[in-house]
């Protein structure tokens, strides 16, 4: 699909009406799970046991205006809706939600006004039997009454909103039909790929390379460094954006931002820029704020593996609303980043779907930008425990108290880690991700796609293995053939604006 005709003074303007998925159904989440509808049939059962329990206190009978003699109780059917409920799902794992919902949610109904008593008789007239034997009576529930229902009204909601977590927003920029389409570079990027493990690099000289790291990688030194190595041994400038990745987006914008100013000025070569997770985020920000005074300094930006339009894992943390607020997730996660990480809690936040939103809604990238987005699915498979990423280096001391120190690799086990969290992925949502981005998000609009066969999460782009795999591209190959396939888009953008002007 070829990407739409777009004029310099137009914008990619996304849509914020998002749907639940690309038919409009319901996740089929309770299928993949039988242990959750299993819990949630017993919390309906227990919630519609407690209520009868209020329901049994003197002087109140729900669904009725008045109160019944000796205590009487009453029977309640399954109304209408209960039953359409009972219908959403055609295996009827989905009709426990929807009947706990209906439980809880809505007083039960009279039917034919039938009352059984303790003893087990029942009695066909409702309007004798409801006549209170004391006139004074109310017919409302108490105020404990009342809190009570609320109070499990409140415990529903949140686990409805906690189970449906981030179901409708995933996609909601490909659903978005105002929205250029992308247009695929899989099959050129796979040609630029095997060329260069064959020794054939096409890179220019002519512009400096920048690369902009994502999340936590003020806490890894190897973050991208293979690459940078690789381009200096071609002869390229090529620099890593020292920002404070944990920083908000606006701030690290106005960094990004610098950065391409300072090298521009002190070069004269234009800048490509390739940003990594949050950092192809923070570097789309400095093009979209700042595009103005950025747009002659600027050949164009390619996005590796980034929630362009927002995060499921940072929008299921801190969604307000949810089950996790009772265990006070917020402040958790604000502990962590602030003092731990040393970092802002913003630095999250602004990956959330929400924020997405109101951020492009402001700030949408211009159109006249070449773009390349590149994204990965993440293999689940069990070779995974066995990878280690390369993440730092420790100094120790030598056992010979030479007083030299001596590096040792740190490995973490970001591979299993990664595939963790793209299978609870798969089963929550059914979408494939590299562990934390979804595939849907990371596709900017009006781009050049890259969606490669290859298994990587989302770790391996910047961070070595312990042991490299010779039949594979390495990471520093796949960033060359991702800026080598955006020169070209470039190029070809070039010659359709002039070729319009003209």
């Amino acid at each position: 699909m070829e990407a739409g005709n777009r004029s310099g003074g137009q914008t990619r303007m996304p849509s914020m009406n998002g749907r639940s998925g690309s038919n409009g159904q319901l996740p089929q989440l309770f299928n993949s799970v039988p242990s959750l509808d299993e819990a949630v049939s017993y919390i309906a059962e227990t919630t519609s046991y407690i209520t009868q329990c209020f329901s049994d206190s003197p002087g109140i009978a729900f669904g009725s205006a008045r109160a019944a003699p000796d205590e009487q109780e009453m029977v309640t059917f399954a109304s209408e809706q209960t039953e359409a409920n009972d219908h959403v799902s055609s295996n009827g794992n989905y009709s426990a939600f929807s009947r706990l919902l209906s439980t809880v949610t809505a007083a039960p109904p009279v039917h034919e006004g039938i009352f059984r008593s303790p003893s087990g008789g029942s009695s066909q007239n409702a309007g004798a039997s409801a006549e209170p034997q004391n006139e004074g009576a109310s017919a409302e529930p108490s105020p404990t009454v009342q809190n009570g229902i609320s109070l499990f009204q409140g415990i529903i909601e949140r686990a409805r909103k906690t189970v449906r977590g981030s179901a409708d927003d995933i996609g909601w920029l490909i659903r978005a039909s105002e929205m250029p389409p992308v247009e695929d570079g899989t099959e050129r990027y796979m040609e630029i790929l095997d060329h260069i493990r064959h020794g054939v690099h096409k890179l220019p000289d002519s512009v400096v390379y920048l690369l902009v790291p994502g999340l936590f990688s003020n806490h890894g030194s190897q973050y991208f460094v293979s690459t940078k190595t690789s381009f200096s041994k071609m002869g390229l400038a090529c620099h890593i954006a020292k920002i404070h990745s944990e920083a908000s987006v606006e701030k690290n914008a106005n960094v990004i931002k610098d950065y391409i100013e300072e090298i521009y000025w002190g070069s004269n070569k234009r800048v490509l820029l390739l940003g990594h997770s949050k950092g192809g985020v923070d570097s789309a920000a400095a093009l979209s704020m700042y595009w103005p005074e950025l747009k002659d300094k600027v050949a164009g930006l390619a996005l590796a593996q980034s929630p362009y339009g927002g995060s499921p894992i940072a929008s299921d943390i801190l969604r307000e609303g949810q089950l996790g607020d009772y265990v006070n997730v917020r402040k958790m996660m604000e502990y962590l980043f602030c003092k731990v990480v040393k970092g802002e809690l913003q630095a999250l936040e602004d990956l959330t779907y929400e924020r997405r939103k109101e951020f492009l809604r402001k700030y949408p990238l211009p159109m006249e930008l070449p773009v390349v987005s590149f994204h990965t699915e993440a293999s689940i498979s069990p070779a995974v425990l066995s990878t280690l990423s390369h993440v730092a280096h420790a100094e120790l001391p030598t056992p010979l108290l030479t007083g030299e120190l001596t590096k040792v690799p740190v490995v973490i086990p970001l591979g299993a880690a990664m595939a963790a969290c793209a299978q609870l992925l798969q089963i929550r949502y059914g979408e494939k991700s590299d562990g934390l981005v979804t595939c849907r998000d990371a596709e900017v609009p009006g781009s050049v796609v890259v969606r490669p066969k290859q298994k990587l999460d989302h770790a391996w782009m910047v961070y070595s293995l312990l042991k490299d795999d010779p039949s594979t591209a390495s990471p520093s190959q796949v960033c060359e053939a991702l800026l080598t396939l955006l020169v070209e888009v470039g190029q070809k953008k070039r010659h359709e604006l002039t070729k319009k002007d003209e």
